[in-house]
């Protein structure tokens, strides 16, 4: 049989199709489309927990192949998904609601992001070291205090709780810091205080009070009825007795869900791998981290925006 050299501009074309099919996620021969999510810092859950979901969407679709992203968080990620950079992501109540709402932070509203499942709530801790004069919120003005990683949940959270007493980021020493960043800052004494808005048990606040002396604040049921007035997404909680070293009563406070979020347009079939991951098969979750004991799929229900629609069918059947 004769053979033939392909002409160079003919070879060159070939490899540019190549590359631009691999780059829209689509090989030559119709293989695996390739699909990111947007997850956290590693010192949190969203980033374990995440790589567990990828992990097992890859495993159950085999169309798609997912890959789990380090970010700085649920603003980072929602920004990425409306720009089209990832295709589904993690992000706190708080997020998703200004975004969809164009508040805090997004110039413009954001009506194409949608809910595609509920994963667990975050609870709001307030740490001081043990010897702080601080008894509430409102003692932390003129305080350096840690409000979270730039582009976070934890940021935007920050900013509602301080307000609630009458603070702004102008009346503290803001620090912007992870969560591991945080809990060390503490140890060492470089910061007076810092939030985090996490799931329980959560990693760097068992790391910050075990290595130190340090203490969580309260937030009064009252107050927490003030900010869920303000915003929709919170709800009274409490960090349970025995949560961590030192913590020998329930400690009052507020909490907020996280939800796993995406463009309107996101393939259906995408989102129903998710829900059946998420309501047959989210053993293979907790065995990465505990805090997927606590999705509910029924949490559909109090989405703070649109259900994607293949969510919404799930959420009628």
């Amino acid at each position: 049989m004769r053979t033939s050299t392909p002409h160079p501009a003919r070879a060159l074309l070939v490899a540019l199709l190549g590359v631009a099919l691999t780059l829209s996620g689509c090989g030559p021969e119709g293989g695996r489309a390739f699909l990111s999510l947007g997850t956290g810092g590693t010192g949190g859950v969203y980033y374990p927990l995440g790589g567990a979901l990828a992990s097992q969407l890859s495993l159950a679709d085999s169309s798609r192949q997912y890959t789990a992203e380090v970010t700085g968080g649920s603003v980072e990620n929602v920004n990425r998904v409306l720009n089209g950079q990832i295709d589904l992501a993690f992000a706190l109540g708080v997020t998703a609601y200004e975004a969809y709402h164009g508040g805090q932070g997004f110039d413009t509203p954001a009506e194409n992001l949608r809910v595609l499942a509920p994963l667990y709530p975050n609870v709001i801790h307030v740490l001081v070291p043990g010897d702080s004069p601080a008894d509430s919120i409102g003692d932390l003005g003129g305080l350096a205090v840690s409000v979270g990683s730039a582009g976070s949940g934890t940021e935007q959270t920050s900013r509602q709780l301080l307000e609630l007493y009458g603070l702004t980021y102008e009346d503290v020493d803001a620090r912007y810091l992870s969560f591991n960043e945080s809990a060390a800052a503490l140890r060492d004494g470089a910061i007076d205080a810092a939030i985090f808005s996490v799931g329980i048990p959560a990693a760097a606040v068992l790391e910050a009070s075990t290595t130190g002396d340090v203490r969580l604040l309260s937030i009064s049921a009252g107050r927490a009825g003030e900010l869920r007035e303000r915003y929709p997404y919170y709800s009274p909680g409490a960090i349970p007795s025995g949560a961590y070293p030192g913590v020998d009563e329930d400690i009052p406070t507020v909490t907020m869900m996280n939800w796993l979020v995406g463009l309107e347009t996101l393939d259906a079939g995408v989102v129903e791998s998710v829900l059946n991951i998420l309501s047959v098969d989210r053993v293979s979750l907790e065995r990465v981290h505990d805090m997927a004991r606590q999705i509910d799929l029924d949490r559909l229900a109090d989405a703070p925006i649109p259900l994607h629609p293949a969510a919404q069918g799930f959420s009628r059947e």
